[in-house]
């Protein structure tokens, strides 16, 4: 109903913010991680919004990115997360991150990352999304949110991801490649080669 608001950023508070489009004041719930984000107030924003409807109440929930957007949306359709779930998840860690977790099964981070999400919804989401999620779309994604953040790919990130992709190439699935390259101790300061030889010990 609502695609997007691009207005000014009118306020901040506790709960949201609220965007003047034309002399309407719209507000929108938004993550800890995407008010973190925006520029100060009485400057132009754009926020891809999803509009949550229920008897007694008309919500909006709003992001920078659309690829946050289709992420929050995909975790709606897991049974036991609401909206406010979804936004504590996107609070506690962005899209890439939760893309990475879901893929490697790592449900104790998501559990621990996000407030009032326990591990058994945690679990419950990899496993209705884990299928519907690709690793080397995930990583492109990923380094290209970087570079629109102008800060790019650590050096780390890049072997980390040359090696999973390696591992996947041999033949291991993607669960397997995130969680023995997750593994290793040190990994960031290894090189594309040495980490590939010491995930390949946790295979």
């Amino acid at each position: 109903m609502i695609s997007y608001l691009r207005g000014v950023l009118a306020e901040r508070t506790q709960e949201g913010i609220v965007v003047e489009v034309n002399g309407v004041g719209f507000f929108v719930r938004v993550p800890v991680l995407t008010a973190e984000k925006l520029p100060p107030l009485g400057q132009e924003v754009k926020i891809y919004t999803y509009l949550h409807v229920k008897e007694d109440l008309m919500q909006l929930y709003g992001f920078l990115r659309r690829d946050d957007l289709n992420m929050f949306e995909s975790m709606l359709k897991v049974n036991g997360i609401g909206p406010k779930g979804a936004i504590a998840i996107l609070s506690g860690m962005n899209a890439d991150d939760l893309r990475f977790a879901i893929l490697s099964g790592d449900a104790k981070t998501i559990a621990k990352r996000a407030a009032g999400v326990g591990l058994k919804t945690a679990q419950k989401m990899i496993l209705e999304l884990k299928d519907k999620m690709d690793l080397e779309e995930t990583f492109e994604m990923a380094m290209e949110h970087s570079a629109q953040d102008g800060n790019g790919m650590g050096a780390a990130d890049n072997a980390k991801s040359e090696a999973v992709l390696a591992l996947t190439a041999l033949g291991y699935n993607q669960t397997q490649a995130l969680k023995a390259v997750s593994a290793v101790e040190h990994g960031e300061q290894m090189s594309v080669e040495d980490l590939l030889k010491a995930a390949l010990k946790h295979m």
